[in-house]
């Protein structure tokens, strides 16, 4: 089994989608990076919020290349 240093910090870009070209930092390299942004809503309930959901998958040929991690949007996930 392999381990994974959850403390190294390395820096990521998003491409595509509502988050196209952030810079983030990722530990471990994980696979799926989840973006939110918050939605306006009427009425709500007090404590309630609603967010959207927007994933970015790790490129498979962004790894190891000495340039950030690369995560593109994935348009078909809910």
């Amino acid at each position: 089994m392999e381990t994974v240093d959850m403390t190294a910090w390395e820096p990521a870009v998003l491409d595509g989608g509502p988050a196209d070209g952030m810079r983030v930092e990722v530990a471990g390299r994980p696979r799926v990076v989840q973006v939110t942004y918050p939605c306006r809503v009427e009425g709500e309930p007090s404590g309630v919020r609603v967010e959207g959901v927007h994933l970015y998958r790790r490129a498979h040929d962004g790894d190891g290349g000495g340039g950030p991690v690369r995560y593109g949007f994935d348009v078909a996930s809910p």
